[in-house]
């Protein structure tokens, strides 16, 4: 979803594209000789499945933390930058005001430790050149997403039930590449940057926005809470992100996810038939 997005973000530029057939991003020599010639690489692979890593954490480690690290050593290598792409699920989400950028990490489920040790082993091998990107709640034109399950359950039921106890901020993927390519286009200092559109939701006022922009009536979504989904992974309950860190490099922060949601629904993202049903 992020992938495809970052392709079109940077359309006309000399750019290689790499998926999972075509590299793997475990093995040490591969990663070094894809690297090898380019100024900057943004690692959009991950292992997001949430819930089968809490009993495959090993295999989830080896792509989102040891494949990092090797990316870090090959762009150290090569001078060049790296995006390593994060998560909000390194924080364990019992804020109350927005996770700052230098937040301690402290994950709440498997997923979450791969995904920090991701961040540490990246910025280890390559300290001077490594942008770690935190987003969250995505979606977009490619691949499953809440927003097109809460749109794929309105045409199959009356109403749907979702939870209003876990706060947010929905980001729409071509933001972010948006973003993304703009950090990578200035001199902001290497760190950690917080990649997700302004403000915040629950997952309930999310799917009833989706309605909203999609014509459907928004009281059609019913508030229910976390209880009534209990899954294998633990999701933290507040997942609101800050973006000082922006501001300090002279860029600034994403726009708000109301207004990114009705231009992605405008351009026709959210129209498409998926069956898939992931929040990540």
């Amino acid at each position: 979803m992020l992938g495809s997005d970052l392709v079109e973000a940077l359309f006309g530029r000399d750019v290689t594209v790499l998926g999972r057939t075509d590299l793997d991003v475990t093995d040490r020599e591969s990663v070094r000789d894809a690297v090898e010639g380019h100024d900057v690489v943004i690692n959009a692979a991950a292992y997001t499945r949430v819930d089968d890593a809490e009993e495959h954490e090993a295999e989830a480690l080896l792509v989102n933390g040891t494949a990092a690290g090797l990316l870090g050593e090959a762009t150290a290598a090569a001078g060049a930058k790296l995006v390593q792409i994060s998560t909000d699920y390194v924080f364990d989400g019992t804020a109350t005001m927005p996770y700052a950028e230098d937040t301690p990490l402290d994950p709440l489920n498997a997923y979450g430790r791969t995904k920090a040790e991701g961040e540490r082993l990246a910025r280890a091998a390559n300290p001077d050149g490594t942008y770690i990107v935190r987003t969250a709640w995505l979606y977009g034109k490619h691949g499953g997403n809440f927003a097109r399950t809460m749109l794929r359950l309105a045409r199959a039921h009356d109403t749907v039930s979702v939870v209003d106890d876990q706060l947010g901020q929905p980001t729409w993927t071509s933001d972010l590449a948006a973003q993304i390519v703009a950090l990578v286009d200035s001199d902001a200092p290497a760190g950690v940057y917080h990649g997700t559109n302004s403000g915040q939701a629950s997952w309930y006022e999310f799917a009833q926005a989706v309605f909203g922009v999609a014509g459907l009536d928004p009281d059609r979504v019913k508030p229910t809470d976390s209880s009534q989904f209990v899954r294998p992974a633990p999701r933290p309950s507040y997942s609101v992100l800050g973006h000082d860190a922006w501001a300090r490099a002279g860029l600034p922060p994403m726009r708000s996810w109301r207004d990114a949601l009705a231009e992605a629904a405008s351009t026709g993202v959210l129209d498409h038939d998926d069956d898939a049903a992931s929040s990540r």
